[in-house]
């Protein structure tokens, strides 16, 4: 298990890096335009990070991991940014 997570956590700790970044640096008006993006380029860089291990064992649940923990760390950074918009 901690093979699998060796590429599991990288990937969720870029997603709270993008939506920290988005928090600090992008309009509030904006957040939601960006949340998106950033889940994309994360489940681009799961699928490279996949890639370049060469270990075709586990595949499915390390992609499942990593994009199931990126859409509840962004999911949840939706709901903080939404919240911290109407202030």
């Amino acid at each position: 298990m901690a093979f699998r997570l060796r590429t599991v956590i990288p990937i969720w700790v870029l997603a709270a890096l993008a939506a920290v970044t988005i928090g600090i640096f992008a309009a509030p008006e904006s957040y939601i335009r960006w949340i998106p993006l950033s889940f994309a380029i994360v489940i681009l860089l799961t699928f490279v990070s996949q890639i370049v291990i060469f270990d075709k064992d586990g595949l499915v649940d390390r992609v499942m991991l990593s994009v199931g923990g990126a859409i509840v760390i962004l999911a949840a950074a939706t709901g903080v940014l939404g919240l911290l918009s109407l202030v």
